[in-house]
């Protein structure tokens, strides 16, 4: 009785592919008019000079409500080899992390009257950024 209940299996699910093939779809034409009205949106303006504050955060709402974000690094992550690396990259929480407090502490020294520094600062920061970048790309190839 043991000995059968061990080779005993499951039969799969069956799935319904043609409901997720129609679901995969479908998404893509309507993912690329809303990147396609979205880099209009920002160019219009930009064109005509609209505040860049409020243009970034409708680019953020807009991408964040839409899953805008989420198909470009899925298309992004199709290029053989280097896309799933550029996507790791890009999701490092690391390097949000460092840019944040790099945003942060520019800010603080900007009003403290440091604004020189704050470049040097800035220029060593995306230096340790793309450094780190270009090493994790290399070690992925070694």
């Amino acid at each position: 009785m043991i000995k059968r209940l061990r080779t005993r299996r499951h039969p799969a699910r069956p799935t319904n592919t043609a409901a997720l093939e129609t679901a995969s779809n479908s998404t893509w034409p309507q993912m690329l008019l809303w990147a396609i009205g979205l880099a209009a949106l920002i160019a219009i303006g930009v064109f005509l000079g609209w505040d860049t504050r409020v243009l970034a955060g409708v680019a953020v709402l807009v991408g964040l409500v839409s899953g805008l974000f989420v198909w470009m690094l899925g298309l992004i992550a199709v290029v053989p080899l280097i896309g799933p690396l550029i996507v790791k990259v890009l999701s490092f929480s690391f390097i949000w992390l460092l840019n944040a407090l790099g945003y942060l502490v520019s800010y603080v020294a900007i009003r403290r009257g440091y604004s020189r520094d704050v470049l040097t600062y800035r220029g060593l920061t995306m230096a340790l950024l793309i450094g780190i970048v270009i090493g994790y790309v290399v070690a992925q190839f070694i």
